[in-house]
């Protein structure tokens, strides 16, 4: 590891590793090995997620985005606004932006340390499925905003054991073999949401996930509990805006919906910067 730079980033409490790959330095088959060793907590940086950033012939730039684990993932709200504001101040790209990921192309804007994103249009929409878990059948909708999740709607959600209910439904037979994000959602007044997740790749809960708290909210909103935009208080105790369009028909008895404009709105803030060294990829730390 020789002396590279990068930044550490966070989105609401969840935090990232981001790193200017414009050069190449870090070769693609290298990066999913070093996003394990790199974010390990204790051991070395420690995220819920490592960012590079290299150039595109379609956009500003693409990025590659691992999770802990050293899984792909398709797409990351708060990992896209940190992006954002990562290339923003590198002077990748200006304050309006354009990036590409698996997801496809994603537009931001930066405001100072407020970054607002667009997100592709949700889709693999399905309400009302029911589950067994935890004892007993319950109801889990879910939608693919960029990457799957799963939403539960609780009455209490700070006792509700996100990591043992996670688990089950991530890995529940009718989200194989890609899994699930979970979301445990609560509507503590008109126009608001908290928010619970646990996420696929981190295995763990984590303080906030952008394409979890748009994924609680377009569900909650389908059943016209909330309308845009709807704020989503976060583990971490942070607030995501998020503002979309929702057309609902109904025929034969049996409603579709149909979402766009789908927008994240909250802070992406630069913790700190640094130059990694042969230490951050020494000890075993799993």
């Amino acid at each position: 590891m020789q002396k590279t730079k990068f930044a550490k980033y966070s989105g609401t409490g969840n935090d990232f590793i981001l790193i200017d790959n414009r050069g190449g330095a870090i070769a693609p088959a290298e990066m999913a090995e070093l996003a394990k060793k790199l974010c390990r907590r204790r051991f070395s940086v420690g995220a819920d997620g490592l960012i590079l950033i290299e150039d595109s012939d379609r956009a500003d730039f693409r990025w590659h985005f691992f999770n802990a684990d050293g899984s792909r993932a398709e797409m990351c709200g708060n990992g896209a606004r940190c992006a954002a504001h990562f290339a923003h101040r590198q002077g990748i790209a200006g304050r309006r932006m354009c990036f590409e990921t698996l997801a496809g192309l994603i537009e931001a804007e930066v405001n100072g340390d407020e970054v607002k994103v667009g997100l592709t249009p949700p889709r693999d929409i399905r309400l009302g499925q029911k589950l067994e878990f935890a004892g007993e059948e319950r109801v889990v909708d879910s939608i693919d905003t960029g990457v799957p999740h799963a939403v539960h709607f609780v009455d209490d959600p700070a006792n509700t054991p996100v990591r043992e209910w996670g688990r089950a439904i991530r890995y529940h037979r009718i989200f194989e073999p890609r899994g699930t994000n979970v979301n445990f959602v609560s509507l503590p007044s008109a126009g608001e949401l908290t928010v619970r997740t646990y996420e696929r790749g981190v295995e763990d809960e984590t303080m906030a996930c952008g394409t979890g708290a748009v994924a609680s909210a377009l569900i909650a909103a389908m059943h016209g509990r909330v309308s845009s935009p709807v704020r989503v208080t976060t583990s971490g105790g942070d607030r995501l805006v998020i503002h979309f369009r929702l057309e609902t028909t109904e025929k034969d008895g049996r409603k579709s919906h149909r979402v766009t404009d789908v927008s994240l709105e909250g802070p992406a803030l630069l913790v700190y910067e640094g130059e990694l060294r042969p230490g951050a990829l020494a000890g075993n730390g799993g």
